[in-house]
């Protein structure tokens, strides 16, 4: 792989540090699996063989006598509550019903993990099938039976002081539409030169993390709930046991050790309240480990979805109309969801383009499958193969170069975004980008037989929220940062330390980075969606200027280049000031920054992909990859380039090989990393990096986020340079030899 260079702090010359990787490479880090405590625990549970089933009984007196088994639990023991990251329809045991394979009816603790799974498998449970909703189109017909009939009486943070909208199906959890322009779209449609109609269908997908998800709940004599939980988001978890268990949120500490990896998936875990009431049954520490058959069989599934695209087009080929329908299947449960349905990239993929009338229509439907939840880029995935392989499909029915048909749709200056917002320099930024990639691509080259080349544009803003830090200066001149956003992977510690010091003006080898529990660290919204760099970055950057400007006044010096100069201009070492201020107690500052949406939040990328297929087995060969992209400050050189190299290869994935295959009873049958493929360093084809600087972002210094956009276009990428290949279009991801082939030879209605 290679890349481009760009400007950097020149505070960040000296060589870049993991703040994490020596632990993590020499094995000392702890992860929650390697916690343990005097007198712990092991759980595990009886789950549900059926996608749909009422549970007439259930029998734990086998259970319960079996030797080391300290406690048996049902809904009915703890109160049948419900828990959720907003809507808190999520039962911690089942209650009444099993909603999908997987779901959990009964709860065990033992001396032992063995003891604890034997005495699992004697729970005797009464079912009685039913027939499962297995698609979201089967969820919302008519005649389907609601998985949710108590809906309106579940907690939900959204609603808790406005009445909860009503939807026309009781299977519909979540919807919104977006409109502007003529308000009857199909007159708007009818009156364009050309209307042109694709449909696309999207996987259910798995993160792909390699940590599997543990952890552990213990109760201290005061009432005090303990939480270890690879939890990215640690103070929300804490707002969510709280209300399970009924106390104040103050009686409750989480404690987030090294997640491993994230990929979308940590926002929330599904263990921690069962173990939590395990926990407060037996009076005694609880651990549980997931295992991988339960990881990859009913844990975080991407989304599902069927979607409708129509867009008319005047005589120049520019867009006058569009109506979109976007349809998810969100599985048994949404309490894996900050909201109802997916906001993030559920209807925007026109976010780039001028679109004077346009409807989009988005809802997310309960079904008897894996609950759905956020794997990465949530919704951008879906909607971004669909918009950018329909772009392309109507530049190519129109005869219009398909980068020049985009330059011809792009958003002026002024004009607002689909969503409002009133972006600033999203023209300049995407034309410079797709230039670039005109460039870099290779357009001008003519491509051989069965060579295809293809596109996709992708734009995505800095993730919000509020994060705060606390920095202080220890007596031997060192600073300590402590933080409560956990680093799930993306290097979230070394950002925050890098830019404190160069807000400080000293070495970012003088700063240590720590996270602290709930109980110790100040507020943070969590990782995810790009957001750390902006908050908990814009925290980092509020306390360095804080205590630098703490320091100077307290000293009468200045401080930079990691010492401090008189007014006569000599140094002064910051280990003697340190000595004199800190000797008694740290000197300690707090940082904060609420990230709200500003003009400057986006950046554009896009990707040119080139592709060889073989017609005889519908095999293809990725010839050639660049990715361009557009930057701010770059904090974390090495980690910038990681990120992007990584985001390619999780769409690589996405785009061509991984899926999760559900059986006609809802059961997910590939349940192992054996058979549900993951990327390898044998699969990267040849892949370049383009930089594109000159506007700055909303993050400390004009950073710009950059953990998922390199991910999102991927696939529609891959779609794009095989369909131009091939000549027809494959309408489902991943784009696999056997789809190339059914296409090419009639096998199957996939093309659009």
């Amino acid at each position: 792989m290679t890349t481009t260079t760009t400007a950097r702090l020149s505070a960040f010359l000296e060589n870049e540090v993991r703040v994490d990787g020596h632990r993590k490479v020499s094995g000392r880090e702890k992860y929650t699996a390697d916690v343990k405590r005097p007198g712990m625990l092991y759980a595990a549970f009886a789950a549900s063989p059926f996608a749909y089933a009422r549970i007439k009984k259930i029998d734990t007196a086998a259970a319960k006598a079996y030797p080391g088994v300290r406690a048996v639990l049902t809904a009915d023991d703890i109160g049948r509550p419900r828990f959720g990251r907003q809507c808190f329809d999520w039962p911690v045991l089942a209650v009444d019903y099993a909603l999908y394979v997987g779901d959990r009816v009964a709860a065990v603790a033992a001396d032992t993990r063995e003891a604890a799974e034997e005495a699992a498998q004697l729970i005797d449970v009464t079912y009685e099938e039913l027939q499962p909703l297995l698609t979201a189109s089967a969820a919302i017909a008519p005649s389907a039976p609601a998985l949710h009939p108590d809906w309106n009486t579940y907690h939900y943070l959204q609603y808790v002081d406005k009445p909860r909208p009503q939807y026309e199906h009781p299977n519909i959890r979540g919807e919104f539409s977006n409109r502007r322009g003529d308000v009857d779209i199909e007159q708007a449609l009818a009156s364009a030169h050309r209307v042109f109609e694709h449909r696309f269908a999207t996987p259910r997908q798995h993160c792909g993390y390699i940590e599997p998800h543990a952890t552990m709940a213990w109760i201290d004599d005061d009432g005090t709930i303990h939480l270890q939980s690879p939890n990215k988001s640690p103070f929300a978890l804490r707002t969510q046991l709280a209300h399970v268990a009924q106390v104040p949120i103050e009686k409750v500490i989480v404690e987030v050790g090294a997640l491993g990896g994230d990929f979308g998936a940590k926002g929330y875990t599904v263990d921690d309240f069962p173990v939590y009431f395990l926990a407060r049954a037996t009076g005694r520490p609880v651990r549980y480990v997931e295992s991988y058959t339960e990881e990859l069989g009913t844990n975080h599934s991407r989304h599902t979805a069927e979607i409708v695209l129509r867009t008319g087009v005047d005589r120049d080929g520019r867009i006058v109309a569009h109506a979109g329908d976007v349809l998810y299947a969100g599985g048994a449960y949404s309490g894996a969801l900050p909201g109802p349905t997916l906001m993030a990239g559920g209807g925007h993929c026109d976010l780039l383009y001028w679109v004077p009338n346009i409807h989009v229509r988005v809802r997310c439907a309960y079904t008897n499958t894996v609950p759905g939840a956020h794997v990465r880029i949530p919704g951008d995935a879906q909607t971004v193969w669909a918009w950018e392989q329909h772009m392309e499909a109507m530049a190519a029915d129109l005869g219009i170069d398909p980068l020049e048909f985009r330059r011809r749709n792009l958003v002026a200056e002024g004009q607002p975004l689909f969503n409002g917002h009133p972006a600033a320099h999203v023209n300049p930024i995407a034309n410079a980008v797709l230039d670039s990639l005109q460039r870099e691509g290779h357009y001008d080259k003519p491509l051989g037989r069965n060579r295809g080349r293809g596109a996709a544009v992708t734009i995505r803003d800095a993730g919000l929220g509020k994060s705060s830090v606390r920095l202080r200066l220890e007596a031997d001149g060192r600073f300590t940062l402590i933080t409560g956003v956990p680093d799930q992977g993306a290097g979230g510690h070394t950002v925050v330390g890098r830019v404190a010091a160069a807000a400080l003006g000293i070495a970012p080898s003088r700063i240590t980075v720590r996270r602290g529990s709930t109980a110790e660290a100040l507020f943070d919204g969590g990782a995810g969606a790009g957001r750390v760099t902006n908050a908990a970055g814009g925290a980092a950057q509020d306390a360095g200027e804080k205590m630098r400007a703490l320091l100077e006044e307290r000293t009468g010096l200045k401080l930079g280049e990691d010492h401090f100069v008189d007014a006569a201009g000599r140094t002064v070492t910051i280990e003697s000031i340190a000595r004199e201020l800190a000797a008694a107690e740290p000197l300690e500052v707090s940082g904060s920054k609420d990230a709200g949406w500003q003009a400057t939040n986006y950046s554009v990328s896009a990707y040119a992909m080139e592709v060889e297929v073989d017609p005889e087995t519908g095999s293809y060969r990725i010839i050639d990859v660049v990715f361009v992209t557009d930057v701010g400050t770059v904090i974390n050189p090495i980690t910038h380039q990681g990120q992007i190299d990584g985001g390619f290869m999780c769409g690589l994935g996405y785009g061509r090989m991984e899926e999760q295959v559900m059986d006609e009873s809802g059961k997910i049958t590939n349940m192992s990393l054996g058979e549900y493929k993951l990327p390898t360093i044998a699969d990267i084809p040849p892949f370049r990096t383009v930089l594109i600087e000159g506007w700055l972002g909303t993050g400390p210094f004009g950073a710009k986020q950059v953990g998922e956009i390199s991910t999102s276009g991927v696939p529609a990428a891959i779609g794009n340079a095989v369909a131009n290949a091939i000549g027809t279009r494959i309408t489902q991801f991943p784009v696999t030899a056997e789809r190339v082939y059914e296409a090419l030879h009639g096998r199957t209605k996939s093309s659009a």
